[in-house]
């Protein structure tokens, strides 16, 4: 089974009950048994953006520390293919949280990314391939 690729968003709203897409996005997880993979800028942001819910920057590092988050991805090592990426989606733009998840999807060759970034749809990964957004149904 391929992984399933995690972006902040997603983690956010399943760590911040009054996030309007939370059931969208435990509706995702449910529906899947794949292994969770992100990257560290992913992680960075959701921290950030959890900085102000006692707690839930805790429960993203400890999910990492668990193995429930699986980062395969050294920034030094992909540095270069993650700065094409960057350039490559200038006009979008593309972030460093986005970049890195598409070399994720490279990497691993796997089309399905957990998100709620609408940039997804206009990114192509490995020879212009559309990426597999869930959740489907998002408010």
């Amino acid at each position: 089974m391929k992984p399933l690729l995690i972006d902040t968003g997603c983690i956010v709203a399943l760590l911040d009950r009054s996030e309007r897409n939370l059931l969208h996005c435990v509706e995702a997880l449910e529906s899947t048994r794949s292994t969770l993979v992100t990257c560290e800028a992913v992680i960075a942001e959701s921290c950030y953006l959890l900085r102000n819910l006692p707690g839930a920057g805790q429960a993203v590092l400890e999910n990492v520390e668990k193995g429930i988050l699986r980062i395969p991805l050294s920034l030094a090592g992909q540095a270069r293919s993650v700065r094409r990426l960057i350039h490559k989606y200038h006009d979008v733009p593309m972030d460093l949280a986005d970049a890195c998840l598409e070399r994720l999807a490279e990497m691993l060759d796997t089309p399905k990314i957990m998100t709620l970034d609408s940039d997804f749809d206009i990114y192509r990964w490995g020879r212009n391939r559309r990426f597999e957004i869930l959740p489907s149904h998002q408010s």
